[in-house]
């Protein structure tokens, strides 16, 4: 029979999934009885519930962006006291929040560069067809003067024919 897990049980292995716990999911199945599947949920939905659940046994690496991001947040209002004990509670280093604060200042400069060269190759892009354009035009004009000259050339051959030839 499958035991109904209520809301003080989930919590409970929840829980362990934090620090200074932090065990990582199949540990926690195997422990609990409960499937990595049903634990991957609890985990995600926590997750969307602005609770920090670092993946497993992986350390502070192994946070995903969402969850620094949310640790930088939860940090930034701190002084050095309340940053310090942020920190053992979520089993991290302050020089953790300082990079990841720093990573996040630069993903935004770094969207601000992308555009700057999305747009310069734009401009390049469009001058590069503007020359294709100018030098299909030429060749088009080329052509069309050599085909002339050659329905000229048929004519006058028409024209100065030798009856004879005939």
């Amino acid at each position: 029979m499958h035991e109904i897990f209520t809301g003080t049980k989930r919590e409970a292995v929840l829980k362990k999934m934090m620090r200074p716990r932090n065990r990582s999911i199949s540990q926690l199945a195997s422990e609990e009885g409960i499937s990595e599947a049903t634990l991957y949920n609890w985990r995600n939905e926590a997750r969307t519930k602005g609770i920090l659940l670092p993946d497993g046994d992986t350390g502070p690496e192994g946070w995903n962006a969402r969850d620094k991001f949310a640790a930088v947040l939860e940090s930034a209002s701190l002084n050095e006291e309340e940053t310090a004990e942020y920190c053992r509670r979520k089993g991290i280093y302050p020089h953790h929040l300082k990079l990841w604060h720093t990573a996040c200042e630069a993903a935004n400069d770094r969207e601000k560069q992308v555009n700057i060269k999305l747009k310069s190759e734009q401009k390049a892009n469009r001058k590069h067809i503007k020359d294709l354009e100018k030098e299909l035009q030429r060749k088009e004009k080329a052509l069309a003067k050599a085909a002339a000259l050659l329905v000229l050339q048929k004519k006058v051959q028409a024209i100065w024919k030798d009856p004879e030839d005939e």
